[in-house]
């Protein structure tokens, strides 16, 4: 009797982390590269343009449509979601994402700051090497100017 509780008790955790990691996948597809982007554009976050564009709606409509589920469910529900969306999405790229390399660049810069920090900083180093082993060739005494 006791192995079969603990079953049922693993099996509705089974249950409830393949569900939230059903979500998760979701949110992440709208999220990503191919979803939904904030807009750059919008009045408070850019969720409601963002949003628009996407689906391809009247951003006036899509901005009623928030304001009235706000007047009517609260602050709780919609005012929420629509903090955790402004956080969540992504800001739409400033040009156009013409190619697929053009969409990986910007999605493995948009991913983790710190690591594209660290490569910026590395190609500036970089640069600043090459540009001081080109000082050094050029002052050198041995440097021809002719």
């Amino acid at each position: 009797m006791r192995r079969h509780r603990r079953y049922k008790g693993h099996h509705s955790f089974k249950t409830y982390n393949h569900r939230y990691h059903a979500l998760k996948d979701r949110l992440n597809t709208l999220a990503s590269s191919h979803g939904i982007y904030r807009s750059r554009k919008g009045l408070f976050m850019g969720v409601c343009r963002g949003i628009a564009e996407h689906l391809e709606l009247s951003v006036f409509w899509t901005r009623m449509i928030v304001l009235v589920l706000f007047l009517f469910t609260g602050f709780w529900p919609v005012g929420v979601i629509y903090i955790l969306a402004g956080l969540l999405l992504k800001m739409e790229p400033v040009s156009a994402l013409n190619t697929e390399k053009d969409q990986e660049f910007y999605d493995s810069y948009t991913r983790s700051r710190e690591s594209a920090i660290q490569r910026i900083k590395r190609k500036y180093d970089n640069i600043e090497r090459r540009i001081q082993r080109m000082e050094h060739t050029v002052t050198s005494r041995e440097f021809d100017w002719k």
